[in-house]
């Protein structure tokens, strides 16, 4: 596995990328080949997209998955 980092430029009413000629010859990447991509991208992690995330996956209250934290990972029972 080899990761890069590439920037995507407009196409057409889409979006695409280059493939570094290096990468193509090393890889033995020719037309037709299926390659599989993972995309991360780049830049900050803001807390409050966390939090926002978070909140909406817990339904719990804060003291009640502190409990069973404390339960679970320290066999305390509160």
């Amino acid at each position: 596995m080899e990761t890069i980092n590439i920037k995507v430029k407009k196409w057409g009413n889409s979006f695409g990328i280059i493939l570094p000629k290096k990468m193509i010859d090393k890889k033995e990447i020719k037309e037709g080949t299926e390659i599989e991509i993972t995309i991360q991208t780049k830049g900050k992690t803001k807390v409050k997209d966390i939090f926002g995330i978070m909140k909406e996956k817990l339904k719990k209250p804060t003291d009640e998955i502190m409990k069973e934290t404390d339960k679970d990972l320290w066999g305390i029972d509160k």
